[in-house]
């Protein structure tokens, strides 16, 4: 079993109390979670902490097979009810139909449009009415987050928006995994450090940056789907 040091105990002791606050002053506040590796540690501490917080996912319908075995095996393990939100249907339609279904390969502003309607657009409807969302992005993912804070006002969203897990590492969040057991995407043990939709995520070799597989084709600067990018 993964040992748990003073440092990291710290950290989970002021995730804690974080939760509890928010559950507490921002009723009701969700989780988005993708299933990647700090949204289950998220997942794990509300579970035990912080209940009343609710969880709701995008599927995007071009998610990994390995993300939905996930998905089930969160569900049996934590008997949480995650909402699901998907796409609109027709939006989908008709952008495959005039672009194909890859042209998120194609250009930046294309794979844009593409994660704004599989992501950003539902995304939208899933955080309607409430007063504060949870997220497990960490500053050392990118340099598009490098200067996150644990909580900020979304205006875009017009509610409360926080990173508890903003100052941990990537080693932290994998300790915590190992020493309490908790579920975890099979991808990242072939390589995959980021998941997100399946023709959009690749594995990483050793010295990538930790969202190198990531629409690995563009560069550093516009690798955000539009969930976290505020409107100018």
């Amino acid at each position: 079993m993964t040992e748990i040091n003073e440092k990291l105990q710290l950290k989970i002791d002021a995730v804690k109390q974080l939760l509890e606050q928010i559950a507490a002053d921002y009723s009701p506040a969700v989780l988005a979670t993708s299933y990647g590796a700090e949204d289950m540690v998220l997942m794990d501490l509300i579970a035990k902490f912080a209940p009343q917080i609710g969880i709701f996912t995008l599927d995007t319908g071009r998610l990994p097979k390995e993300t939905y075995d996930l998905m089930q095996q969160a569900k049996k393990h934590y008997q949480l009810e995650v909402e699901v939100y998907y796409p609109d249907t027709l939006s989908i339609e008709q952008f495959v139909t005039h672009n194909g279904p890859n042209a998120f390969y194609d250009s930046v502003d294309l794979r844009k449009q593409c994660c704004g309607i599989r992501k950003v657009a539902p995304l939208n409807r899933a955080l309607a009415g409430k007063k504060a969302w949870l997220t497990g992005m960490r500053r050392s993912q990118s340099v598009t987050r490098n200067e996150l804070p644990v909580s900020e006002w979304d205006a875009d969203h017009e509610l409360q928006k926080f990173s508890p897990l903003t100052d941990w590492s990537n080693g932290e969040v994998w300790k915590y995994i190992r020493a309490f057991d908790v579920p975890f995407n099979e991808l990242h043990d072939q390589g995959y450090a980021s998941i997100g939709c399946a023709p959009c995520t690749r594995a990483i070799t050793p010295g990538e940056d930790i969202r190198a597989g990531r629409w690995w084709w563009e560069n550093p600067e516009t690798k955000e789907c539009g969930l976290h990018v505020k409107a100018k």
